[in-house]
């Protein structure tokens, strides 16, 4: 295969595997959900896939996993007592880099 033709066959291949999961329901799916469960299944799914892909990384995008954790605790925190993303986001950063900058001081870093 050229270049050229890699790529628009990749680029339709990519487009089609993204369209059809997003489409069959509006098709397949006529009705109104009348269970409960199914109904809070469907409106929690996004959350819960989010808070799949973003917990790892939040574990893992500083140097040390003690800064991470404190970062979460903070952020974990804030969101409990109902602060806005913003300011709970700023005081997790400031967290990590607080205890990130007190373990460079005491060289344990």
């Amino acid at each position: 295969m050229t270049g050229w033709v890699y790529w628009i066959s990749a680029i339709v291949v990519m487009a089609l595997v993204t369209y059809i999961p997003r489409v069959l329901p509006l098709t397949l799916v006529r009705r109104r959900f009348e269970s409960p469960f199914l109904r809070s299944f469907l409106y929690y799914m996004p959350f819960a896939v989010l808070g799949a892909m973003t917990f790892p990384a939040v574990l893992y995008a500083t140097d040390t996993p003690v800064s991470a954790l404190a970062g979460l605790a903070v952020a974990l925190a804030m969101a409990f007592f109902g602060r806005q993303l913003l300011p709970t986001a700023l005081a997790a950063t400031g967290a990590v880099l607080l205890v990130e900058t007190g373990l460079r001081a005491f060289r344990l870093l």
